[in-house]
């Protein structure tokens, strides 16, 4: 099928949805995504950020959806044009979403350890605004235990659900879910303390916000200082392909491998992410290569640098030696005051 997004087309399956779509075309097109999680089945359509406009429906019926659309959960067809960067209406409706999400999320980023690879930092940054219409209370929560690795912060929580997909389909049992209805909805346990299932861990990964950060890794660097670092071990309960994150020669935090729309490539366990913190227990690959700017790689040791010359010849400075004497004024004698 042929599916035609900001007037660059591309052949795709069938099945494939229209986020998808944008994905393997790539580039600015490519609608935001704050619940849909490629690797997680039955994602998306939670959080509305990556509404498109179906401008035509498809050959066999061109008629354009008059709803904006939300393209992680909707199908492509054959001959279907989408309007995602150039349309307006779709600008305006992110800009909206945006709003909503940032309605009851804190001004925690100061002190976030999810500062710099958030991804409701980098949906505000493009679509949010410097000022807010919300004049109510901010919505919060009482500070909860729900394990000794895993740090819940609800107030940020944006329920996107992808923590309770992943524990559905890559735990043994779930013990976490969404607790309450509305504006009290929230992201709990049943019994505190209760998350310790040897891939919990992975809640870490796929949450977008900081919502949930590691405990071990909490408040020791913002992650701009550190070195991510591509590596493997032998692990016979899962890949053990990870990154590792050094500052110096000391490893302050691992996590999966994410590809450039921050997915984890595969999921990794609590053993390899919490307890392996000694470089001799990793074989080193290599530094990490970025597919994306970041705040994190603005220097990065991989980027290829062009070396700044700056040229100072002595007709470019032309008077600043007279200058300099006439500010100097070393050709004015000093007087003794005493005299």
């Amino acid at each position: 099928m042929k599916v035609t997004i900001d007037g660059q087309s591309v052949e795709v399956e069938p099945g494939t949805t229209i986020l998808q779509a944008a994905r393997m075309i790539g580039g600015d097109l490519v609608p935001p995504a704050m619940c849909y999680y490629s690797k997680l089945k039955g994602s998306g359509g939670k959080c509305r950020c990556c509404l498109v406009e179906v401008a035509k429906g498809s050959d066999a019926d061109p008629r354009p959806m008059p709803k904006l659309m939300a393209s992680c959960v909707t199908g492509c067809m054959d001959g279907m044009e989408v309007n995602s960067k150039n349309s307006e209406r779709v600008t305006e409706a992110r800009k909206s979403v945006t709003e909503f999400l940032l309605i009851n999320h804190p001004l925690d980023c100061p002190v976030c350890d999810q500062a710099g690879e958030c991804n409701l930092q980098d949906l505000s940054f493009e679509h949010g605004k410097s000022e807010t219409r919300f004049i109510e209370e901010k919505r919060t929560f009482e500070p909860e235990n729900i394990g000794d690795k895993i740090q819940l912060h609800m107030n940020r929580c944006i329920l996107c659900q992808r923590c309770t997909t992943l524990a559905d389909q890559l735990t043994d049992k779930r013990v976490h879910g969404v607790l309450n209805r509305g504006d009290h909805a929230q992201i709990s346990t049943c019994v505190s303390a209760a998350i310790d299932n040897e891939f919990s861990g992975n809640m870490i990964d796929v949450c977008p916000v900081g919502a949930l950060t590691d405990k071990t890794f909490r408040f020791k660097s913002r992650v701009w200082f550190n070195k991510p670092f591509n590596a493997h071990r032998d692990c016979d309960k899962c890949c053990g392909k990870t990154t590792v994150w050094m500052f110096g020669n000391e490893i302050q935090r691992v996590t999966g491998r994410k590809d450039q729309y921050g997915e984890v490539e595969e999921f990794i366990c609590n053993t390899c992410r919490f307890d392996k913190k000694e470089v001799s227990d990793w074989t080193i690959e290599g530094p990490k290569v970025f597919n994306k700017d970041s705040v994190i790689n603005q220097n990065n040791y991989k980027r290829p640098l062009e070396k700044v010359i700056i040229e100072t010849e002595k007709n470019i400075l032309l008077g600043r030696d007279e200058d300099r004497v006439k500010i100097s004024m070393s050709g004015v004698p000093l007087k003794n005051s005493n005299k």
